[in-house]
């Protein structure tokens, strides 16, 4: 069948001329695109989007299956848009035209002028990208037929009933379609349409083919919140935690979420899971009920984020996703839906506190130069006001932290006999700290003595820099000046993002 379609994909290219001054060969629907023909392919059509990929990427070989899939689904409804492929390894020259920096990355040229790629990675969302990109934001259908094909060809779609095309609900409506690329959006006046549908004039409803089948807002027709209603009811009750879904669970509006740690071939997700749908569904506008499973390998950074391991399996954790990243964890590991909704409630009701990992303290943690910091030994040590306190806040598999860690051994011994000065690290991947958060790897802190400001250090990691910024109290710029002389430059160091 993969050949039949391509075969016929080739014929009709080349009918057409669209791909007459260079072959261009097709591999399941996805154009092979090359130094030779790619200017050709992206001045003689209007629409092409464009995946740079590397054949060992892990991300490209998982998007390859449904990137085809979206390309026979637009050549099957006669779309002009197109899709291609450039293997950025053999084809370096148009990987380093277009700045490819990374793996896969997509880029959408509309009259040859490209635009990031920002939709998802499933064949419905590319499809729904793209044609959002090609017509106006939301489809008109002036038929029932009309209607159901947009329904057929779509796995989620949201469609408008508005009489009146002109009033400010329906101005509403097609700025959400407008604002929200992965989504698609239809709108009708029609009289069947609406009876069809059982629609009132005004309403929206979002259809979808999991749970009650389709959601119909309900509420004042604001962008916000019509915006909030497609991203939440667009997910199942339950999310599972994967490529596909990661976008849409930590780009959707709602921030805090139930994360259940459970193993699918253990059966947990029947056992434990399916019984809180009542419950997913009375907090839906609130909390995001998420499985992540401890049976995908891929999975063991997020266990390590929460200071867990496999074993711990089947258990929950509670999340927010704001600045502070606060992480909540239940007395005990009861799993009845009875005990989840008492935990849920009192986080609703601010009266939970948060989860804050540690370690215990080493009994050789002063041993060495280089003191060793947990969370429940940090407050002694760092904010005693009797010495300057450089801290390392660093990842085991930081490689940043791994370059680093000579020279700050040096710096430690620099100082080690030092009285008013302690050169120290800590594991911020399992000891956290309420009053200090660490994005990035590897963050380095001064607790000046006195009056505990902290200085944060963004000088050169040498050791000369180091020496001369401790000696200096922290008062040294990256310029060697006073910082009162000198404005406050970004820091230009690489980091490794948590």
């Amino acid at each position: 069948m993969k050949f039949v379609i391509c075969s016929l994909l080739l014929v009709a290219a080349v009918a057409t001329g669209v791909f007459a001054d260079a072959e261009v060969n097709v591999e399941d629907g996805v154009l092979v695109l090359t130094t030779d023909n790619f200017d050709g392919v992206i001045s003689d059509n209007e629409f092409v989007l464009v995946e740079f990929y590397a054949p060992w990427c892990g991300h490209c070989k998982a998007l390859a299956p449904e990137y085809a899939k979206a390309a026979q689904a637009l050549a099957a409804q006669e779309s002009p848009i197109k899709l291609g492929k450039v293997d950025a390894t053999i084809e370096s020259s148009l990987a380093e035209k277009h700045q490819v920096r990374g793996y896969p990355t997509l880029k959408f040229f509309r009259n040859g002028v490209p635009v990031e790629y920002s939709g998802g990675r499933q064949s419905a969302d590319i499809i729904s990208w793209v044609n959002k990109k090609t017509g106006p934001p939301a489809k008109e259908l002036k038929s029932v037929e009309e209607a159901e094909k947009l329904l057929k060809d779509n796995e989620i779609a949201v469609i408008g009933f508005f009489k009146n095309q002109e009033s400010d609900e329906a101005k509403a409506f097609v700025s959400v379609a407008n604002a929200l690329d992965t989504f698609v959006f239809g709108v009708s006046s029609d009289a069947d349409v609406l009876s069809h549908y059982e629609a009132k004039d005004g309403s929206v409803v979002l259809f979808k083919p999991f749970d009650e089948k389709k959601s119909v807002y309900e509420g004042e027709t604001t962008v916000e919140n019509l915006k909030k209603f497609v991203q939440v009811q667009s997910l199942p009750l339950i999310v599972e935690f994967n490529h596909e879904s990661a976008s849409k669970i930590f780009g959707g509006s709602i921030k805090s979420h139930l994360l259940f740690f459970v193993s699918k071939e253990a059966g947990h997700i029947e056992k434990h899971v399916e019984p809180l749908k009542d419950i997913a569904k009375q907090y839906r506008e609130d909390i995001l009920f998420v499985t992540i499973s401890s049976d995908e390998e891929e999975h063991q950074r997020i266990f390590e984020f929460f200071g867990m391991s496999k074993e711990e399996v089947p258990t929950i954790r509670l999340i927010r996703l704001e600045e502070d990243m606060a992480k909540y964890k239940p007395e005990s590991n009861d799993l009845s839906a009875d005990t989840i909704k008492e935990f849920l409630q009192k986080f609703m009701d601010g009266k939970l506190k948060q989860h804050l990992l540690t370690q215990d303290v080493p009994e050789d943690w002063d041993k060495n130069p280089v003191k060793v910091l947990v969370a429940k030994n940090f407050d002694d040590v760092a904010l005693d006001t009797t010495k300057d306190v450089l801290v390392e806040f660093y990842a085991p598999w930081c490689g940043h932290c791994k370059q680093l860690a000579p020279i700050y051994d040096q710096l430690g011994e620099k100082f080690k006999d030092n009285e008013s000065i302690v050169i120290a690290k800590i594991d911020a991947t399992a000891n956290e700290l309420e009053h200090t958060k660490i994005s990035s790897f590897p963050t380095i802190k001064l607790y000046r003595k006195g009056d505990n400001k902290v200085v944060d250090y963004n000088l050169d990691r040498t050791l000369d820099e180091f020496v001369k910024f401790m000696e200096a109290g922290g008062d040294v710029s990256q310029n060697g000046e006073s910082e009162e002389e000198v404005e406050e430059k970004p820091d230009e160091h690489q980091k490794d993002e948590l």
